[in-house]
């Protein structure tokens, strides 16, 4: 059976880290003491697993040496005939498990998340589709029992959405929406096409974990912030107060808007939240592109070519190109039923990263080029 990587280096951090757990102070930071408990009890559960794996190994050996043993009791040999397959599923299960906890976790996988969503190419289309997957994504983390909390939009004429940002709050969200960054193609007929032609739209959507304020440093002297009324539907409380806000960080150029609330305080803590997660994404992509040099940007230019996903109406299909999945199942996905994108992509990522781990090939994946 395959073997796995060397426990040493990991039983050495365990080591370290029952150490921190044993002095005096250890508990005067509660925070860092809840983060190196966590990380020590997965350890744990990693080295038990281990163990439990080599028994299993030895347990293996020995049952394969009776059965070959001619000379051996026979009602023992049948024993060992009936435990071998049960102790070679568990030791299978062990393998699996020691790999998954070898990997390790990104770590803003348990965060909130803040997403993005924007028209892209295709005029009023692909705003309809931008509010299509704005609701697609709020059924989806409504059946997973997460909160949903507007943070700022923009509507377009006919009734879409030229820009939507919403915060997403939960158990493991950002680990589960992480994989939705990127161009979203919608192929349909619009509503407003009188020939029946299939018009091709795309729609950008950014993932950003959520970022707390120990996680990003913000000079207030960087920040250039101004107040005015909010424009559009609203009520006229909206209409009529200066409750609009709108942030710019000048080192970046980051420029957020929020103007969703009545209140200019809840706005403007709104709109510092949303600048955060994205100097948050910013510094993670630079520590990334220190390995990682041939990563793409989440979201590309929002060009029809560049798609992540294409959202096929009349075939009833939905195509991820990353991984070549293909659904026929596009009124459920639009219901928010992406889970079996989600897992799909979950397995490829995981398979990537046991390949690093394991210094084996990365595998072989099926590719969709071939569909528009």
């Amino acid at each position: 059976m395959d073997q796995l990587p060397d426990i040493t280096p990991f039983q050495h951090r365990l080591d370290e880290l029952d150490a921190q757990m044993a002095e005096p102070s250890f508990y005067a930071n509660p925070r860092r003491a809840a983060e190196v408990t966590r990380e020590q009890q997965q350890l744990r559960q990693l080295v038990e697993n281990h163990r439990a794996y080599e028994a299993a190994g030895r347990e293996i050996a020995e049952h394969t040496a009776l059965l070959k043993d001619n000379a051996a009791d026979a009602e023992l040999r049948n024993l060992a005939e009936l435990e071998l397959p049960e102790l070679l599923r568990k030791r299978g299960s062990l393998h699996t498990a020691v790999l998954q906890a070898m990997i390790p976790p990104e770590p803003s996988d348990s965060r909130n998340t803040v997403m993005e969503i924007r028209a892209g190419a295709g005029g009023d289309e692909a705003s309809l589709f931008a509010a299509d997957l704005y609701r697609m994504f709020v059924k989806y983390a409504e059946g997973r029992g997460w909160k949903v909390q507007p943070m700022s939009s923009s509507a377009s004429d006919r009734g879409g959405l030229k820009e939507v940002i919403f915060l997403i709050t939960g158990s493991q969200v950002y680990k589960q929406l992480k994989y939705e960054s990127g161009v979203h193609r919608v192929q349909r007929i619009p509503v407003n096409e009188a020939n029946g032609r299939i018009h091709t739209s795309t729609v950008t959507v950014a993932v950003l974990p959520e970022a707390e304020e120990v996680d990003v440093q913000i000079d207030p002297q960087d920040l250039e912030i101004t107040v005015q009324r909010a424009s559009g539907p609203g009520g006229q409380g909206v209409n009529t107060t200066d409750s609009a806000v709108r942030i710019i960080h000048k080192p970046t150029g980051l420029l957020v808007y929020c103007a969703d609330d009545r209140s200019q305080q809840k706005n403007k803590a709104r709109a510092m939240a949303v600048l955060r997660s994205r100097l948050l994404k910013l510094k993670e992509e630079e520590e990334r592109s220190k390995y990682a040099a041939q990563r793409k940007s989440q979201i590309g230019t929002g060009d029809r070519s560049e798609r992540i996903r294409t959202y096929n109406f009349p075939q009833n299909r939905v195509t991820d190109h990353r991984i070549g999945l293909t659904l026929y199942s596009l009124p459920q996905v639009m219901e928010g039923n992406i889970a079996a994108l989600i897992e799909a992509l979950q397995r490829a990522e995981f398979e990537e990263k046991l390949a690093e781990l394991t210094g084996g090939p990365l595998p072989v994946r099926r590719t969709a080029g071939d569909e528009d």
